[in-house]
């Protein structure tokens, strides 16, 4: 049994990055030669099984033929005869098209290993623009890689221009969109994934919401970046560092302005009433792409309250407290603090301010957990139905006073 570690594994290997899990590929064996060894097959649309020990990833070498539209119109080719070279050429990028040897030689036929050492993102072969869902790998691999210095191909880059002028994208499941995004908002540089989109012209397709906040522009004096896209690639990079790896977040922080792009013209750069205004585009967004239920809310409380967050200092004990049960953060304190998280990215996310002191999220933070430790049973003594509600509202409000030094 000829096997190979391919993908991943070995180009993080070769740049140095910490191991994650680790793939095989099988040459010149047939599945039912798999299974009589004891692999456990899983694979659903092709060939791939569990090896019996290590439970790690194991597939037979494969070509695909593209066979109608989208990203799953592929007529998949298992047989024994297909070589490794064969299986390495229909993958995606250069430095994902390199195996491994048991003695820890090389099999690198496209010069990926080359394209690590010059850090540059090339597709392997014209059989990339058959499948759409590469031009989001293409720039999600860029949030990952861009802060190790890598750009994508110009030779690559056309390509992707050019699936984007067949309208493939559109066939692409609202799943496979999101997942792809969600990846790249946990990656340490999400705004060179909205960067990739938008060179080719993908992100008025994947994201229209976000795409149409470029050229929108704020009050300098606020935001002295001035164009809200580059505004939200800030933000997003500074959720990033504040929150690694939080799609969650995030996600929040990439959708907390799209209000921004509805206001009229005659009031630019002033942006009045957008936190309310965003909501609509946020939750059409959400449905487009099927976003789970805890990514809307938190994304939504950010987008209706970032700037009450921010004007913190200036809000009253009872405006802490109401701005809290609207994020319903009583039911679910968990909220809060990424709330916090959030909003601390959108103030830090703008040119030059990146490392501002921001002590509304802290004080935000100190309130809910005030008001939090403050139970029903603490007040319920002689009182019953709404009154209950009332007075452990006007104890919270006092702990958030006491806590904070505000006025109730």
């Amino acid at each position: 049994m000829e096997v190979y570690l391919v993908g991943g594994a070995v180009r993080d290997a070769l740049l140095g990055l910490p191991p994650g899990d680790r793939d095989f590929v099988v040459v010149g064996q047939t599945q039912q030669a798999m299974e009589t060894a004891g692999f456990k097959p899983v694979g659903r649309d092709f060939p791939v099984f569990l090896h019996p020990d290590t439970g790690e990833e194991h597939a037979l070498a494969r070509t695909e033929r593209k066979s109608g539209r989208g990203h799953r119109g592929f007529v998949v080719d298992a047989d024994p005869s297909v070589t490794l070279e064969a299986d390495l050429g229909r993958r995606d990028f250069t430095i994902n098209a390199i195996a491994r040897r048991d003695d820890g030689t090389l099999v690198d036929p496209f010069g990926g290993a080359r394209d690590i050492e010059a850090r540059v993102l090339r597709h392997v072969g014209d059989a990339f623009v058959e499948d759409p869902l590469r031009v989001l790998r293409a720039a999600r691999f860029m949030a990952r890689f861009a802060p190790l210095g890598f750009s994508i191909a110009p030779e690559t880059m056309a390509l992707m221009r050019r699936m984007v002028e067949t309208r493939e994208l559109a066939e692409l499941t609202p799943e496979r969109v999101w997942q792809e995004l969600r990846r790249a908002l946990a990656a340490p540089a999400p705004s060179a994934f909205l960067r990739s989109l938008r060179d080719c012209g993908a992100l008025a397709v994947v994201l229209p919401e976000v795409d149409a906040l470029y050229g929108v522009p704020q009050r300098a004096e606020y935001h002295p970046e001035v164009d809200t896209g580059t505004h939200v690639e800030l933000v997003c990079d500074v959720a990033a560092r504040l929150a690694p790896g939080d799609d969650v977040v995030g996600f929040a922080a990439l959708v907390h302005d799209l209000g921004k792009a509805l206001t009229p013209a005659g009031v630019l750069p002033s942006h009045i009433g957008h936190e309310r205004a965003g909501v609509a585009p946020l939750r059409a967004l959400c449905e487009r792409l099927r976003v789970p239920t805890a990514h809307l809310q938190l994304a939504e409380a950010a987008c209706r309250e970032h700037l009450n967050v921010h004007r913190f200092d200036q809000l009253r004990a009872s405006t802490v407290h109401d701005l809290v049960a609207r994020c319903d953060g009583f039911r679910r304190p968990e909220r809060i603090d990424p709330l916090a998280t959030v909003c601390e990215a959108d103030a830090r996310g703008r040119t030059g301010l990146e490392d501002r002191d921001y002590p509304q999220a802290d004080g935000l933070r100190a309130a809910h957990a005030a008001a939090c430790a403050v139970k029903a049973g603490d007040v319920a003594e002689g009182l019953s139905g709404p009154a209950i509600g009332e007075a452990l509202r006007r104890a919270r409000i006092q702990a958030i006073a006491h806590a904070t030094g505000k006025r109730p």
